[in-house]
């Protein structure tokens, strides 16, 4: 995502909705915005101090949220931390639209550069390009991944190279990286130099992708190829496309990234480009699996069917309905703003508000989890939050050229997110009320009731009370199961539990049995393998004589205080379209047995 930035980034500022002069200043000062930008953004806030903020080695907002959670308990503000953290997730989702779009878009628009004959095909070859990427989600990246590395090799070492000879035609562009340019930019124009952030926060687009995909690389690698690859492969092509600008001025203009080619290499150039923004696009399309999954964990979302694309690899997943979701969105997106240089306006501002957000959670982090100095984290908080809040202020002058969108988006998001986890809440409490003291149940069931052989195993989202699947078999059929097992799948706040760890059994007398199974929240639940491996209550469990009982609710909005009537319908309609819990926790088809009620929220 940074490194497809330089396609369409430096242009925006002199060619985008806030032109600039295109003279000596500007340009040095743009420049010099981008290099600081990534310095302080990328590499202090996000390289350097987030990256250390890991779930066990998990990153991103939600992994962070669950961090903070776990330490933090039930503090008055904890509420509000959370709020904030799946806001940044919502925004995501804006972004994650976006990103394809805009990177595929302005590759592709490098024909039009190289092969003016082709500039009416571009718009069509993007579509094609991101159905096809699309299309293969399902298979799994595996094979694919395998050539992304030697591409992002490729890519960077040409558009470094690309730079450097554009160098040695204007060396004195090299001064852009003295803060002095940033700084007289702002005191020579302050409202052309802030209305220049809202294309300059192209170049750290991603920088928030990198603490996200942290789980998946790990700390040290990402730090390394950042350092000593990227960036210095970044400032290269942006520099190069200053002293570009310097020689051949205004003619320039149309695209300072691929005119830095010669003529011979531009089409070859858009080969690479374009690889380059397909795996841009693949990398925020496995964020956008990622983030949901761990949603759907953490109960910010209703169960979706998830496929596991990889038998060696637990991350790579494939979630059909948010891939599909995505694949409608993106190419309305390219339909409906043509160009790179239009998409740019809604491209920002959901990446801002969510930068703006971790820095949020970080000062809680500083604080409350790693005790610093407080003087010494208020200065580097107070630094990362003007920089963040001048970049988001900066970028909400684009809402109405398209800045709408992702904000829309968002909140769509956020809305579905807290609805769904207010619903769950307020449905847990509903079933609670009404449920029976499980001690005083089996007294008087266990010895009335006819036992059958067998395990019957009722699964259910509370610790205590009866479930209402038994209370119902046991009305309707009048029976009850040699050994019964109570089973709740509880997500913890850590991204993995282990296996030892995993399983909390209490034995409650005459055949009862209650049993916790825990998981973390990027582990996939897997019940029957639990009881494979579960020891002190009789015999070992056979799949064959065992029988799986499950509640499946029907919500009846009511005017009890809790969530608005139209919030409540929104979630019975979320809980009617979430995917069975027999396929979520991979239980046996042929052994499912679904028993219905009715619920009032």
């Amino acid at each position: 995502d940074i490194g497809t930035s330089p396609l369409y980034a430096f242009r925006e500022t002199f060619a985008g909705h806030h032109k600039l002069t295109l003279d000596p200043a500007h340009i040095l000062g743009v420049i010099s915005l981008m290099f600081w930008s990534m310095i302080l953004v990328v590499t202090i806030k996000y390289v350097a101090i987030i990256m250390r903020a890991d779930n066990k080695g998990e990153g991103g907002s939600l992994a962070l949220l669950a961090l903070i959670n776990a330490s933090m308990g039930t503090k008055k503000w904890t509420g509000g931390i959370v709020l904030l953290g799946v806001f940044a997730t919502a925004l995501f989702y804006g972004d994650s639209m976006i990103t394809p779009a805009v990177s595929v878009l302005s590759a592709v628009e490098g024909l039009s550069i190289a092969t003016p004959a082709f500039s009416g095909l571009v718009v069509p070859i993007a579509v094609v390009i991101l159905v096809f990427l699309f299309s293969i989600q399902s298979s799994g990246t595996a094979r694919v991944g395998a050539l992304f590395g030697p591409i992002m090799l490729t890519y960077f070492l040409v558009i470094a190279t690309l730079g450097v000879i554009s160098i040695f035609r204007h060396p004195a562009v090299l001064s852009a990286l003295n803060p002095y340019w940033a700084i007289h930019f702002f005191m020579a124009d302050s409202l052309a130099a802030f209305l220049a952030l809202g294309s300059v926060v192209l170049a750290v687009t991603g920088a928030e992708a990198l603490y996200a995909d942290m789980g998946h690389f790990g700390r040290g690698p990402i730090r390394m190829s950042w350092l000593a690859f990227v960036l210095p492969a970044l400032m290269l092509n942006y520099m190069g496309q200053g002293a570009l600008l310097f020689v051949e001025g205004q003619a320039a203009l149309v695209s300072p990234f691929y005119l830095l080619a010669p003529q011979w290499f531009q089409l070859p150039l858009v080969v690479i480009a374009t690889l380059a923004a397909i795996i841009a696009s693949q990398a925020v399309i496995s964020g956008a699996f990622s983030v949901t999954h761990q949603a759907i964990q953490l109960g910010f979302m209703p169960r979706l069917k998830i496929l596991h694309t990889s038998a060696s690899t637990v991350g790579q997943i494939y979630i059909p309905m948010i891939n599909w979701m995505l694949m409608t969105m993106v190419i309305l997106l390219v339909l409906f703003f043509q160009t790179s240089s239009n998409l740019t306006s809604a491209y920002g501002i959901a990446v801002t508000g969510a930068m703006l957000i971790d820095t949020f959670l970080l000062a809680v982090v500083f604080y409350s989890l790693w005790n610093w100095n407080k003087i010494g984290a208020g200065l580097l908080v107070f630094a990362f939050f003007c920089v963040d809040i001048a970049y988001f202020a900066a970028n909400l002058t684009k809402v109405p050229d398209g800045g709408w969108f992702p904000l829309l988006i968002g909140l769509i998001a956020f809305t579905l997110l807290t609805t769904w986890a207010k619903g769950r809440k307020l449905m847990i409490e509903r079933m609670r009320e009404a449920a029976m003291p499980i001690m005083i149940f089996i007294e008087s069931a266990a010895s009335s009731a006819t036992r059958v052989p067998g395990t019957a195993v009722f699964m259910t989202s509370a610790v205590d009370g009866v479930p209402h699947a038994l209370l119902h078999n046991l009305k309707h059929n009048k029976v009850l199961h040699e050994r019964v097992i109570l089973l709740t799948v509880k997500i913890a706040d850590s991204p993995y539990v282990e296996q030892q760890a995993r399983c909390r059994l209490e034995d409650l007398g005459r055949g009862f049995h209650r049993l916790v199974v825990v998981y973390g929240f990027m582990q996939e639940p897997d019940v029957p393998a639990a009881l494979k491996q579960l020891t002190g209550c009789g015999p070992a469990i056979r799949m064959m004589d065992t029988s799986f009982f499950l509640a499946r609710q029907t919500l009846l909005p009511s005017s009890r205080p809790g969530m608005a009537i139209w919030r409540e319908k929104l979630f019975a309609w979320m809980l009617r379209n979430a995917e069975s819990a027999m396929e979520f926790f991979r239980l046996p088809t042929n052994r499912v047995v679904e028993l219905g009620s009715q619920v009032e929220i």
